[in-house]
């Protein structure tokens, strides 16, 4: 019954029709041998993303019956957490027998983590059949070490987010506008709409009521699938609880001492290594980001309290409405994951007197980039005391440029030889994404 069902589900794809996407803005490589592996937050686009390769690969006029895509949350395939996936290939086969050891085909397996013991699955194929594989998961335990081990070296992996502001323009047709007045407005109204958003695909087009409905959705159901059920955790209302806190506290500091206290406070019974492994599965989910002090000493990250962030900043609002009023901490989560698109290695920087710089982060050539994050700056001061710390933090660490993203303001601060930017938040966003080459196209697969 299995291997029938699979059959049906190859000849459907390859005689359906092929949806229309918005084309994701990403690099990657793809090398001879290896497996391209996909990880990211449930439903950020993931599974689009394979099918603007199979766009691709069709355009580049590869048969269609060279492509086997499947979908291993379709529950269809339940039999195959028992019974393997060798069926999978086998079934494939039986259709198109001609092509075994000829052609070159190419496997794209969507959540592929739902399967267990599938790393020496496709270990094998990439050693025993003509094939390239293209697989996604929604665990950064697929970049672990582990992980590796078992492929023996053949894989490459990359990281994939909720929509950017640039993917959202692209959305809205919007992403080639010439800067004139008439569009800078436009862009202006199309950043406000994605600060109320956010880059989850499937809230593109929808009214605030469906918005929050579907965000609150993908919160019970990354807290249930994703963290208590894949990292087998007891106390589950526990792990909610924790969840619901750090959600309505993002671009805060918080330590493990403080949240074990809070959950004590509520009557649960838990300790702080029970909290350590459950911000561990936050984090692994790509749900949930801590963001450590800056210092050379790896103790002091640890033992210094961190600040924590979401993958969205429009979820966040829509599991607590009440941090709508906290419009900063929400501005503040947006520029972090637009930074965390392509770079890991963020910080929040204390200076010598004790002022606190949102981000510092390190990008590919090792720069280190100062961030502060304002709504706004009409309270002189709220002016002062972002501008100081900026000053103040570039003279330790000796930079001599940062950046001030603000709502809506500009401009230029200079102090002897160093420079502070005042950015616009949208501009800001554009501006990233140009400069960072992680983004933007897909390069050419290699056929």
């Amino acid at each position: 019954m299995l291997f029938d069902i699979i059959r049906r589900s190859i000849i459907d794809f390859h005689n359906g029709k092929r949806k229309q996407i918005v084309k994701r803005n990403m690099t990657f490589r793809d090398i001879e041998g290896k497996a391209s592996v996909f990880i990211g937050v449930r439903r950020c686009g993931k599974s689009t993303l394979l099918f603007q390769l199979i766009d691709d690969l069709v355009s580049k006029k590869v048969d269609m019956k060279n492509i086997l895509y499947i979908n291993f949350f379709d529950d269809r395939f339940t039999e195959l957490k028992t019974k393997g996936l060798s069926s999978v290939i086998e079934a494939y086969y039986s259709l198109y027998p001609e092509k075994k050891g000829v052609e070159t085909v190419y496997f794209l397996f969507d959540e592929i983590q739902e399967i267990p013991e599938w790393e020496p699955f496709i270990d094998r194929i990439l050693r025993t059949e003509k094939c390239r594989v293209f697989i996604t998961g929604s665990s950064a335990k697929m970049l672990s070490k582990e992980i590796a081990t078992a492929m023996r070296g053949r894989s490459l992996s990359f990281e994939v987010f909720p929509f950017s502001f640039i993917e959202f323009l692209k959305f809205k047709e919007h992403e080639n506008l010439v800067m004139t007045t008439k569009n800078r407005l436009i862009l202006q109204n199309d950043f406000e709409e994605y600060f109320i958003k956010g880059g989850f695909p499937e809230v593109r087009n929808s009214v605030e009521s469906d918005r929050i409905d579907i965000h609150q959705e993908y919160f019970r159901t990354i807290m249930w699938r994703d963290v208590i059920e894949r990292h087998n955790l007891s106390n589950p209302q526990t792990v909610i609880q924790l969840g619901y806190r750090l959600m309505t506290s993002c671009a805060s500091l918080y330590s493990l001492n403080r949240l074990t206290e809070y959950l004590k406070s509520l009557g649960f019974k838990t300790s702080k290594e029970f909290v350590f492994t459950v911000l561990s599965a936050f984090e692994d989910c790509y749900f949930l980001f801590s963001v450590p002090i800056y210092d050379k000493s790896e103790i002091k990250r640890n033992v210094n309290p961190k600040k924590i962030y979401c993958v969205d900043h429009s979820m966040m609002s829509s599991i607590d409405p009440q941090i709508n009023e906290k419009k900063g901490q929400l501005l503040e989560n947006l520029v972090f994951s637009t930074i965390r698109r392509s770079s890991s290695a963020i910080y929040y920087y204390k200076t010598a007197s004790g002022k606190e710089v949102d981000f510092c982060w390190i990008d590919r050539s090792g720069k280190k980039n100062l961030v502060q994050v304002s709504f706004d700056l009409n309270d002189e001061k709220t002016r002062k005391r972002e501008v100081s710390a900026l000053f103040e933090a570039m003279g330790e660490i000796n930079e001599k440029s940062a950046t001030l993203v603000t709502m809506n303001e500009s401009g230029v601060l200079e102090l002897e030889d160093r420079t502070i930017q005042i950015v616009p938040a949208w501009e800001y966003l554009i501006n990233f994404e140009y400069s960072e080459k992680s983004v933007f196209q897909i390069n050419d697969l290699m056929l």
